[in-house]
């Protein structure tokens, strides 16, 4: 699949070794449109079988050149009996590579192959209790009455001849079916989902028990690769790097240094949106006098971004002006430099997909992807993490030698505090919120949770409320308090951080923080809502 960024082509689905850093087998999910369904990716990814993504646009032949050694067919939010709904020619069912359809896959497999999918008198949705069957292979090591997430309003109401039942509920007589025989399995639920209690057993078990795959996938082979593509690549090439100093442009920088090294002139524009003291911090770490030999360049253009942002509250335009100055500032600053052929951005997979692949929906721009704007001045962007997961960056990250302080440094949004303010974005608010964040991840600290919490953040809403503080009456803001446990970022539970953590949290915040009167905490988990709060 080819994107376009301004007059740059460039492949975001290239399956070979190049790509994928010595895969030597991979298994395909075709993407019918559901919001968060790739995160199956992630999962086949855990079980060490390199997993990419296409558009269920791809035609047959391309995926028989590709030679998957399985394919996973995603949920969707249409109906397969509607005639505008995504589908696929019957003829990848017999190709001979083994299939697993999920919620709306499912239901494809089955209308497709002469069985009957009607729309349910009885919705399910959430945690849901089934029956499987053991003899199934899919499900041999489950618990024969188990815990499923089911998402869907229609069901299979009779499945294709020479397939099976192997799961059901109350209200989906088939919640799971399969043609062991032509190798294609299908579950109405999820079990790519955390709520679904051993949905990684399952997977587990298509890919390697029906798929066959070995499992050989390795983040140390990844790293070494891409490091040989990138020095072939570049050749002498000069190569600007946006570093933010979070996670992401931190590995991708370290990983660019050691393929091209005095090459590389790596810039850091400081937005004004960054958490309180990080610029700061961020040229202590990369800058002439930390351990890293890098050209490094530190832009501030904190009053630039403000202007920009003047009277913006849409939180997708919001993403795109702080995506757009964001390359301009390095057009800038390539200019000084001289000819600069490449640029390099921190580009993680879930970046990529919740800025839209496919027919998928648009979960919100990220401002390195989504939010790019329509002229470039560089030869081409190289994104060297555009494929990882964010525990496989940091997977990435140590095998680069970088310490660990710095890779399991908290997540940061490249648009920064501009998504953690709703609303119009002004001084004043940023002032607000790095002070109460400041204050927030101290306290976490100090109560030691700081290394069990996925991600945790205050955000300013965009309501202000009466309040009273000694005889005075006040008009201020509310802060929101976010804090979630998550493994791929993918999918999050809201963190049960102590009462009396939050409890002196909020005191500090209200007594601490000018503008402030109220703090809030958000339980809302993902999905339905985002980590970030646009």
């Amino acid at each position: 699949m080819l994107a376009k960024h301004g007059g740059i082509t460039y492949n975001v689905f290239k399956h070979t070794e190049e790509e994928n850093g010595l895969a030597r087998e991979m298994v395909m999910v075709l993407d019918f449109g559901g919001q968060y369904n790739q995160l199956i990716a992630r999962r086949v990814r855990e079980c060490n079988v390199y997993c990419e993504v296409h558009p269920y646009t791809i035609r047959p032949e391309k995926i028989k050149e590709l030679a998957p050694k399985g394919i996973i067919f995603t949920g969707g939010p249409n109906s397969v009996y509607d005639e505008t709904s995504p589908h696929y020619p019957k003829e990848i069912f017999d190709i001979g590579i083994p299939i697993l359809g999920i919620c709306y896959g499912s239901q494809l497999i089955a209308y497709s192959l002469g069985g009957e999918v009607k729309t349910a008198l009885v919705s399910e949705y959430g945690h849901t209790e089934v029956e499987v069957d053991r003899t199934s292979v899919l499900f041999g090591d489950v618990e024969e009455t188990t815990t499923v997430w089911m998402s869907h309003t229609d069901y299979i109401a009779r499945v294709p001849e020479g397939f099976r039942v192997t799961a059901r509920t109350p209200v989906c007589p088939a919640a799971a079916m399969e043609c062991a025989e032509r190798k294609i399995y299908a579950t109405q639920f999820h079990p790519e989902v955390m709520h679904t209690k051993e949905g990684q057993k399952m997977l587990r078990n298509f890919v390697y028990q029906v798929c066959g795959c070995a499992g050989d996938w390795k983040m140390g082979s990844f790293v070494e690769e891409k490091i040989h593509q990138i020095r072939e690549k570049v050749g002498d090439g000069k190569v600007l790097c946006a570093l933010s100093g979070g996670v992401d442009s931190s590995v991708a920088a370290v990983l660019l240094s050691k393929a091209v090294g005095r090459q590389l002139t790596c810039v850091f524009v400081d937005h004004g949106l960054l958490r309180k003291n990080e610029g700061d911090e961020v040229e202590a770490v990369f800058g002439p006098d930390g351990p890293y030999e890098l050209n490094f360049i530190r832009v501030n253009a904190q009053q630039r971004y403000y202007e920009r942002l003047k009277g913006v509250a849409d939180p997708e335009t919001k993403r795109k002006i702080i995506g757009e100055e964001f390359i301009r500032v390095f057009e800038e600053e390539a200019r000084k430099i001289g000819a600069v052929d490449y640029l390099v951005q921190g580009t993680i997979y879930p970046d990529v997909i919740e800025s839209g692949l496919g027919e998928s929906a648009v979960i919100k721009s990220h401002h390195n992807v989504g939010g790019l704007p329509d002229i470039v001045d560089f030869k081409e962007i190289i994104e060297p993490l555009r494929m990882l997961f964010k525990d496989e960056v940091r997977k990435a990250g140590l095998e680069l030698g970088i310490p660990e302080y710095l890779v399991y440094r908290q997540p940061f949004p490249g648009p920064g505090l501009g998504i953690r303010i709703i609303g119009e974005v002004t001084e004043e608010k940023v002032r607000i919120v790095q002070e109460a964040d400041y204050i927030y991840r101290e306290e976490i600290a100090k109560a030691g949770l700081d290394k069990g919490i996925g991600q945790y953040f205050a955000g300013l809403t965009n309501m202000r409320s009466v309040g009273v503080m000694g005889d005075f009456r006040t008009y201020d803001y509310a802060v929101a308090l976010r804090a979630v446990n998550t493994s791929d970022f993918m999918t999050a539970e809201c963190a049960q951080i102590p009462y009396e953590v939050l409890f002196k949290v909020t005191s500090r915040i209200i007594n601490e923080v000018k503008g402030v009167n109220r703090v809030l905490y958000d339980l809302s988990s993902k999905p339905p809502g985002t980590i970030e709060f646009e």
